[in-house]
């Protein structure tokens, strides 16, 4: 008997076979997929009924650069943990709005299961495991604060 699911994860992507294949691959890490959205309106929509925990998003969208915009809002408004998605690096933007980090496509199976791992481990635990090879840390995990600085 498995585990019921642990994290409610959002897939926001406009590549309809990848949004396919991560879907199967997060039912199969415990996740439950809560929707799936390829634009800004659609991506608000589901978050606002389903509160996820975890959203996996595109930062280049059908409808633009939308994904660090969702990313904000998702993060202030729900305490969602984000994960940028990309094939443009350099879209990411400075500070990450709040992601934890991202992943350059093309990515694997492997790569996106070690991801939720780190994201699971955060969410649930407050603590930042070791990034997953070819997951981007955002920079403000790595900045210790002013509070615990070295004496």
């Amino acid at each position: 008997m498995s585990k019921p699911p642990d994290l409610r994860v959002l897939i926001v992507e406009d590549q309809a076979l990848l949004a396919m294949e991560l879907e199967l691959v997060l039912g199969e890490s415990g996740c439950d997929v809560v929707g799936c959205a390829m634009d800004q309106a659609s991506a608000l929509a589901i978050a606002d009924r389903e509160r996820p925990d975890l959203a996996l998003i595109d930062v280049n969208l059908l409808d633009g650069l939308t994904g660090p915009h969702i990313a904000q809002r998702l993060v202030g408004g729900y305490g969602t943990a984000v994960v940028f998605l990309t094939a443009n690096p350099e879209q990411i933007p400075d500070g990450f709005a709040g992601a934890l980090g991202a992943v350059s496509k093309p990515f694997d199976e492997h790569t996106i299961r070690a991801v939720v791992d780190f994201a699971r481990q955060f969410i649930h635990h407050r603590t930042v495991g070791e990034p997953p090879r070819r997951f981007r840390l955002a920079p403000w995990l790595t900045t210790p604060p002013a509070d615990i600085a070295p004496h």
